[in-house]
């Protein structure tokens, strides 16, 4: 559920905020949801549940098969507006595709949603077997090394709430948890410029990420290189792909400097 509206400003409106949620309660293991389980989703009374899934049917966002709901192509509309307004996207994905070949492992690139972060550019490995991840994917900030960058972009207050809001769990026995380890593994990452997570989110899948900056130094992305721990151990990480991952977002950089 959302954050509570008496926490947000007076213009802010409510139900705009619950018809959204909707959307929030389908993912890729619950591609299609019942009524009852939108509202137990979303935590909504099954009446106001179905009055927002039949306005949204009414729009083309969701599909109905008997009592079965889905989202349909049309919401798509409403990340591509994000997407194609967003000019790090499209000058990344290029020179991200190139690393990818040049390395034969897949990069990528994100930005901090809530306590997530979410995929805008991917450019997958050309390899039998990759990791399975796509644009819009979200990924827990904390345990992801792209995650660790964003975070360590954050002011000292802004960082304080993020670990108030964050659900912090063991994702694998190798997942770093307590939060005074996780703030000093993020004060590094700040004096370093980068970010390793080995094993932390997935066991087997490690991964090397730098921030991206715009022209005036702000933080606006992280870009990453993820490989299996079979075929790159951390120091040839460290070694060999970190340096091709920072002249990549060199170029990057250099490209967001020319744009108006």
């Amino acid at each position: 559920m959302s954050e509570n509206p008496s926490q947000k400003s007076k213009d802010f409106v409510q139900s705009l905020d619950r018809g959204l949620s909707i959307f929030k309660a389908f993912d890729a293991t619950h591609p299609q949801l019942t009524l009852s389980e939108v509202a137990e989703a979303t935590g909504f009374t099954r009446a106001t549940a179905r009055r927002f899934l039949i306005t949204l049917e009414e729009l083309n966002y969701i599909g109905r098969s008997e009592r079965h709901f889905y989202l349909k192509p049309r919401v798509l509309e409403l990340g591509y507006a994000y997407l194609s307004s967003f000019s790090l996207i499209s000058i990344a994905q290029g020179h991200l595709e190139q690393l990818a070949d040049q390395v034969r492992e897949s990069a990528s690139a994100t930005v901090l949603e809530g306590t997530n972060v979410i995929y805008v550019c991917r450019a997958a490995a050309k390899r039998i077997m990759t990791i399975n991840l796509a644009v819009g994917t979200q990924l827990p900030a904390y345990a992801t090394s792209m995650g660790r960058v964003l975070l360590a972009s954050m002011s000292g207050a802004d960082l304080d709430k993020y670990f108030e809001r964050a659900e912090i769990e063991k994702l694998t026995s190798k997942t770093v948890t307590n939060e005074r380890e996780l703030r000093a593994i993020i004060k590094k990452v700040k004096q370093e410029g980068f970010s390793i997570v080995s094993e932390e989110l997935e066991d087997g899948v490690q991964s090397v990420s730098m921030p991206i900056h715009s022209k005036d130094g702000r933080v606006l992305a992280a870009a990453n290189v993820s490989a299996h721990s079979s075929r790159v151990s951390q120091e040839d990480l460290r070694a060999k792909l970190l340096p091709k991952l920072g002249r990549c977002v060199a170029e990057i950089e250099k490209d967001l400097s020319l744009q108006n």
